[in-house]
């Protein structure tokens, strides 16, 4: 019994340990819990993905901070235990191509992290109280931030915060602190509260960004796209305007649409989307943006027919996914559901790729599964 202990505990030290990851040629990966130190001295662990250059010496830190499912109920219980850190898969390997190390968090009762779950939401959907959670979240990335800047691969007073939806209201909570080592700090899309057809409390999302500029010294840039419908680019001009005007350093940038809800872009689309605009960023710092780790093309895959134009923007940014867990689905229409970042399993992408086409368009089937077509 001794022996096969140690052969478990061996086999568990052995999965920490970071791999090269045969769809990341050049890159490494390390899937781990890390443990932080929340405000009030307390430990809990948070479910971490790692991805970095294969070679030796320490490399700036971008943090990646994830969104929270509109869901709510049971069924917001059950989305939030299937988020994983693959969520934001195309920025962390975008990073590590430039020279990062890239590190994406679950916060506290999302995915395998420790929790409870500390950010609900209180009041009614026009009097939300947005700031309590804003600042909850901020412990999350705060102390992540403390626990892997002292990892042997990190530049420790070259950290960027990235934030997507949430995460992007997250990092300028966080930002408030101006926290050790960091450098930068990217508001994707950054809102919160946002229920089928609006968002909630939008006058206390403007007003708790200006909370957040009072003391923010970090130099930020904020991003939306042109069709987001969850944080429309309106509500981010206001809350940007909100912000700087209390005296953040920031820059805002809007981009153009993509697909049918520009809230998408950064989880699904492909980087060099998104890329210009936080090359430009990243030069203002005097950080790395030349390419470091160039990685293979993807594998060809030939373009569904018919196929919407919504629809052919997905299956681009399907091909470019850089992941053998992802799938595919349409109907001899043209329309179309692609999962490409947000499943552990390619039995579950396969599933949730045909459950979201045939709920929304009755009659689908499997077009491609990983990095090729699907059988049959």
């Amino acid at each position: 019994m001794r022996r096969l202990g140690c052969v478990i505990v061996l086999l568990g030290l052995l999965r920490s340990l970071a791999a090269a990851d045969p769809a990341l040629p050049g890159l490494v990966r390390q899937d781990r819990l890390i443990t932080i130190t929340l405000a009030n001295g307390s430990q809990v662990k948070l479910e971490t993905m790692i991805i970095r250059p294969n070679r030796p010496g320490r490399f700036p830190l971008v943090l990646l901070v994830h969104g929270t499912d509109p869901a709510t109920g049971q069924a917001f219980r059950a989305a939030a235990a299937r988020q994983s850190p693959v969520d934001l898969l195309n920025p962390a390997v975008a990073f590590p191509q430039h020279g990062y190390a890239a590190a994406s968090i679950m916060r506290r009762g999302f995915g395998r992290s420790e929790g409870p779950f500390a950010e609900a939401l209180s009041g009614p959907c026009d009097d939300r109280d947005f700031l309590a959670v804003g600042r909850i979240a901020a412990e999350d990335v705060t102390g992540a931030v403390a626990t892997l800047r002292g990892e042997s691969w990190v530049e420790s007073d070259q950290v960027v915060l990235m934030g997507h939806s949430t995460g992007g209201f997250a990092v300028t909570a966080a930002a408030a602190g101006n926290p050790a080592g960091v450098v930068g700090v990217l508001n994707f899309e950054g809102a919160h509260g946002s229920v089928p057809g609006r968002t909630c409390s939008p006058d206390h999302l403007v007003a708790d960004a200006g909370i957040f500029g009072r003391a923010a010294r970090i130099p930020a840039l904020w991003v939306y796209s042109e069709n987001d419908q969850s944080a429309p680019p309106a509500l981010g001009r206001r809350m940007f305007d909100a912000y700087v005007a209390s005296g953040a350093p920031a820059k805002l940038q809007i981009l153009p649409p993509f697909g049918v809800d520009g809230h998408a872009m950064v989880p699904m689309g492909p980087a060099d989307i998104w890329w210009p605009a936080v090359e430009s960023f990243l030069n203002q710092l005097r950080l790395p943006t030349s390419v470091l780790v160039e990685l293979p093309p993807p594998a060809a895959i030939p373009l569904p027919t018919p196929l919407n134009a919504a629809c052919t923007g997905y299956f681009d940014a399907y091909v470019k996914a850089r992941t053998d867990v992802k799938a595919y689905a349409w109907n001899r229409e043209g329309h179309c559901s692609s999962v490409t970042s947000t499943q552990r399993t390619v039995e579950d992408a396969k599933s949730e790729a045909l459950r979201q086409c045939v709920a929304a368009w009755k009659e689908c089937s499997l077009y491609a599964v990983g990095q090729a077509l699907a059988p049959g």
